[in-house]
């Protein structure tokens, strides 16, 4: 696991691929957790992912700091 890419997690930052509709974050409610959950949002919806994958995802797929469309540069 990437600790710097766990610690943007933690931290609010928002991970994704705007074309592709797909994005990574750690919600508020989420943050200083012991076992944080973070989203997996995709054109089909939405899913928890544990931490650990979600860093998986975000290096797996080459995901990048952005801007979501709701939420921002930061989820919390």
């Amino acid at each position: 696991m990437s600790a710097i890419t766990a610690s943007q997690l933690k931290a609010g930052y928002i991970f994704g691929d705007i074309a592709a509709g797909e994005y990574v974050y750690m919600p508020a409610g989420e943050v200083g957790m012991a076992s944080p959950v973070c989203i997996l949002e995709t054109p089909q919806g939405r899913r928890d992912v544990s931490l650990d994958e979600a860093v998986e995802l975000v290096l797996r797929l080459s995901l990048k700091p952005v801007r979501h469309p709701r939420l921002g540069y930061r989820s919390c």
